[in-house]
């Protein structure tokens, strides 16, 4: 069976890099958005078992069960740390696959991340790149077949991860998933983006985002 993980920081801590844009509440508001328009995403793909948020944040923990996600409210040790304990905690057996979606990739579309999971006929490695060269989506079969490397340059290390392991590694270009936000240039790129999730996109047009830059 294949469960999905997606990983949200406290609100406080979210998007750094956009406050001067948006301010600390709007910035705020939106990471609960488009942790929202992951979730629905990840509901429309039908392989998945279960779908899971791993937070330090109460709000995000209310929020995500509202969605209905099971939630681990949990002490924030690290992405990478935080991703490795919930999957040993989530996995319901040795050879269970898991799915880590980040939680500001809002233009997530089902069919894609499907996409993702048929990737892989046994064990392996298949991830999603972003744009900048990080991991937008990184499917492990199993679930820890290699260490989580999320940060900069993330889809390279994965891939010398998964070649160390030899296992076999498969990256695809996937549109929907390729654009995460963490900048306000980003902003614009979601407003083009056919599958930008509802919840983002009514807050980007409120906060009138998409004029800028």
């Amino acid at each position: 069976m294949t469960f999905a993980l997606v990983p949200v920081k406290a609100l406080s801590a979210s998007k750094t890099r956009l406050v001067a844009h948006l301010d600390r509440p709007r910035v705020e508001r939106l990471s609960s958005a488009m942790m929202g328009d992951v979730l629905e995403a990840l509901q429309g793909v039908s392989a998945l078992r279960e779908i899971a948020v791993v937070t330090p944040d109460a709000e995000v923990a209310r929020a995500a069960e509202r969605d209905g996600a099971r939630v681990l409210l949990r002490d924030d040790p690290g992405l990478n740390a935080s991703i490795e304990a919930a999957c040993n905690e989530i996995s319901p057996s040795a050879d269970s696959a898991a799915l880590v979606v980040l939680g500001d990739v809002a233009a997530a579309a089902s069919q894609e991340l499907a996409q993702l999971l048929d990737a892989l006929a046994g064990p392996g490695v298949a991830l999603a790149p972003s744009s900048d060269g990080g991991t937008s989506a990184l499917l492990r079969a199993p679930f820890d077949a290699i260490p989580a490397r999320f940060g900069r340059d993330s889809a390279k290390r994965h891939r010398e991860e998964s070649e160390r392991a030899r296992l076999p590694y498969r990256e695809l270009a996937l549109p929907s998933l390729a654009l995460d936000i963490d900048v306000a240039e980003d902003l614009a790129r979601a407003a083009r983006a056919p599958s930008l999730g509802p919840r983002t996109r009514a807050l980007l047009d409120e906060f009138g985002a998409l004029e800028h830059p």
